[in-house]
């Protein structure tokens, strides 16, 4: 039987009213109840995820787990105890910050437990209102980030081929950095080696649970090694063509309409 599913949230277990659906709670209670342990693997931190967890009454419960910052921590629910994290150096994250400033792009940059945010937009502010707490600079440095515990670095733009463009022009720079993209708006920046599937396994090998025993359930690029990393990579029917080839199987049902309820269904309930 499957142990852990890791699941991404902005359009995977998240509707577009940013809400998990009452059949997805119901069917992912029936799960944790068997034991299994329901995961939310995220590119976003840890501390914004608190709604999610109570939706899916995993909030503040001991020995249940969120992966977060793609990999880039991972900590167990109860007190939002920080169990693992992989850090980036500050000379990286400033290179490619200072890169970013040369390009038409909104910057996020991620500390343990704040989001910074250059060159607010509105269509950007609206995205991320009610999905993460953010604080708004406007200088063109991050040298008061120097001294700070740094996890991951983005360039926001609603241009998909134009976030590739600027991935290609700054590859001489990324060379120790994990690069992927997500929300068809995000091109986002790792230590190297990081990834939400590279989370999943060490969150499996603390747990002593197989590689083979894992499921994991996405819809975009920062999911793709998530899914390729688990016994059983999902995408649900909205999933971005580019990661579809991956996946060992495709929901029918999209974020929408309670795609996580057809895989604890077919996969754990009716196994």
């Amino acid at each position: 039987m499957y142990k852990i599913i890791a699941c991404d949230l902005d359009e995977t277990l998240l509707n577009s009213e940013r809400k998990v659906s009452m059949k997805d709670r119901e069917s992912i209670k029936k799960a944790t109840e068997l034991g299994v342990k329901f995961v939310l693997a995220t590119g976003r931190g840890f501390p914004s995820v608190d709604g999610t967890l109570k939706e899916v009454d995993l909030f503040q419960k001991p020995d249940e787990y969120v992966i977060s910052f793609n990999g880039g921590a991972i900590t167990e629910n109860l007190g939002n105890r920080l169990i693992d994290a992989e850090l980036m150096d500050f000379d990286i994250v400033n290179q490619l910050f200072k890169r970013g400033w040369e390009f038409d792009v909104c910057i996020h940059v991620y500390t343990l437990d704040k989001v910074y945010v250059f060159r607010f937009y509105d269509g950007e502010r609206k995205y991320v209102s009610g999905r993460m707490q953010t604080e708004e600079r406007f200088e063109d440095n991050i040298d008061f980030l120097r001294d700070e515990k740094l996890v991951k670095i983005l360039y926001s733009k609603e241009d998909m081929n134009y976030l590739q463009k600027i991935a290609a022009e700054v590859s001489d720079i990324t060379g120790d950095t994990d690069v992927s993209y997500s929300s068809n708006r995000y091109l986002e920046f790792n230590r190297k080696g990081v990834n939400k599937g590279a989370g999943l396994l060490r969150l499996a090998k603390i747990l002593g649970v197989d590689q083979k025993d894992t499921i994991a359930i996405g819809d975009n690029f920062n999911d793709l090694a998530m899914i390729q990393a688990a016994g059983l990579g999902i995408g649900v029917a909205n999933a971005v063509e580019g990661i579809r080839s991956d996946c060992k199987f495709i929901t029918e049902r999209d974020h929408n309409h309670d795609a996580i309820s057809e895989v604890i269904e077919k996969f754990i309930l009716n196994a």
